[in-house]
């Protein structure tokens, strides 16, 4: 049998212990888990069609009530249905939008460590151009010269904005596990660079890209919201988070509703988004596994 050089892995168990013990890990699960359940529930959880317009005779907003809980826009629906439903369209975009962005970006990120030269070169130059347009604005700029754009695309969209930062955490990575003693014997025995990317580098390199893929969800809700604010996100009757603060912008004082829950849908779920991301970050963090890991093989030579 032929001899194959040793990967060096994150020490699973260290990690679940490390997360076991921190708050902010279950906090940010908990509050993430019952968020997508509604999600996934909205169908059944809403009271009403959330596009219903319940009063279509005189079509004017009612402040919260028992028939209400969240009251209803200026077209009379139910503000609690749209939200229910507005947080399956927010979820799915933002979702959808960070799994491309952290596959592309990690795959990116990889290739330029790993190779190196020319390639490294070119492609970080590109992220670095890119980087340096504000994120906002260079989204308003391509959807203003493209038009109306649909949820698939406005999803494809902010995923081609939001890899760039996870290309170079794990490109930073990757230059430090190239060099490593086990990535040097793969090479010697002749396996294929790409295998040894596959097998070798990116199970070394994934932490970051996993801390960065729970930050980023937050990230992108408010990007979302933030285009959907704007008119040029989600477009009506499609409920989202940010089109619901939309329609009750320029009237906050008399519809204070239609701005304050869907906020505060918002906040508690890049919150949860970011106590997550913490946590994982600690726990994936290099000095924090080592330490625990000298303290177990203290503990056990006693």
């Amino acid at each position: 049998m032929a001899w194959a050089p040793p990967t060096v892995r994150v020490n699973a168990s260290s990690v679940r212990q490390r997360l076991r013990r921190d708050s902010r890990f279950w906090i940010g699960l908990v509050t993430l888990g019952i968020i997508m359940l509604v999600a996934l529930l909205a169908r059944f959880v809403a009271p009403y069609d959330p596009n219903a317009q319940l009063d279509i005779s005189s079509l004017h907003s009612q402040s919260p009530s028992l028939a209400h809980p969240l009251g209803t826009d200026t077209f009379s629906r139910d503000v609690l249905s749209r939200l229910i439903f507005g947080t399956q369209v927010s979820l799915a975009i933002s979702l959808a939008a960070v799994a491309i962005a952290i596959t592309f970006g990690t795959l990116v990120g990889a290739v330029a460590g790993y190779v190196g030269g020319a390639i490294d070169a070119i492609l970080m130059r590109v992220v670095d151009a890119a980087s340096s347009i504000p994120t906002l604005l260079l989204l308003i700029v391509v959807i203003a010269l493209w038009g109306e754009v649909g949820v698939v695309f406005l999803t494809l969209l902010i995923a081609g904005v939001a890899w760039f930062t996870v290309s170079r955490l794990v490109r930073a990575e990757t230059l430090a596990v190239r060099d490593a003693d086990f990535v040097v014997a793969a090479r010697a025995l002749g396996i294929p660079s790409w295998k040894i990317l596959a097998r070798h580098v990116l199970p070394n390199v994934v932490g970051p890209a996993i801390v960065a893929a729970t930050l980023s969800i937050g990230n992108v809700i408010l990007l979302e919201a933030g285009l959907s604010y704007l008119g040029i996100g989600v477009r009506p009757p499609t409920a989202s988070w940010g089109s619901i603060i939309q329609e009750g912008a320029e009237r906050v004082s008399d519809l204070w509703w239609l701005t304050l829950f869907p906020g505060l849908a918002i906040l508690v779920t890049v919150f949860a988004c970011n106590a997550l991301g913490d946590a994982l970050r600690d726990a994936l963090d290099p000095r924090q596994l080592l330490a625990s890991l000298g303290d177990e093989t203290v503990q056990q030579t006693r």
